[in-house]
């Protein structure tokens, strides 16, 4: 059973958390249908940390199409990211954490080469990739020609950017050693349950201490 594993990992977790899982991809691939799923089969040992950028535009945020106003929009939803993680890994000690979206993201997003982004910050792409232990990356719906439409106010790309956006942000996140890519399916169930089926996998690895 998978929670069983949990409770074996948790006697090994390094840090206030058991491990941290980025789910990513471009716009309309399911990552979050997959955590809210696989949070609700688990229970409470899972922890999803929801999209910052969700948060940020749902809270009235401005979107702007300025070159610098989008590094702004960019830097702030890093900040947040990151200290949404940092609050749910010190709040739930010895849960998974399944981040929706992750601190690397915004390189994708960036107007300028992703690499400004990161040194924008302070950081870099190897330090935020190795935030987290695990990556599943789901393939938008869009290189299907399905309709990424779903009438969320906060999602306003079209196909193409979608599938622009999936490029970019699958060249930065395959740099992880634990990346897992989620191909786009006709069925969009068989595609939350692959992602599922891999969530488990990934939890049983590390409770055998495979990091």
């Amino acid at each position: 059973m998978i929670d069983e594993h949990l409770e074996s990992l948790a006697k090994s977790s390094r840090g206030s958390h058991l491990c941290r899982i980025a789910l990513t991809g471009g716009p309309g691939g399911g990552k979050t249908t997959a955590a809210d799923m696989f949070r609700r089969e688990v229970g409470a040992r899972v922890i999803v940390v929801p999209e910052a950028a969700t948060m940020l535009f749902s809270g009235g945020f401005p979107r702007c199409d300025e070159v610098e106003a989008q590094r702004s929009i960019q830097r702030a939803i890093f900040h947040v990211q990151r200290n949404l993680e940092d609050l749910q890994s010190a709040r739930f000690p010895g849960r998974v954490l399944l981040c929706d979206r992750g601190t690397v993201d915004g390189g994708a997003y960036w107007p300028d080469a992703p690499e400004q982004f990161y040194t924008s910050l302070g950081t870099s792409l190897e330090a935020e990739l190795a935030r987290y232990d695990a990556v599943l990356f789901f393939e938008t719906a869009a290189v299907g020609n399905f309709s990424i439409e779903t009438g969320n106010p906060i999602r306003t790309e079209t196909n193409q950017e979608a599938i622009a956006l999936d490029t970019r942000l699958r060249a930065l996140w395959c740099q992880h050693p634990n990346f897992v890519l989620i191909h786009h399916n006709h069925s969009f169930m068989a595609k939350i349950f692959e992602g599922l089926h891999v969530l488990g996998e990934l939890i049983r690895q590390f409770a055998n201490g495979h990091r």
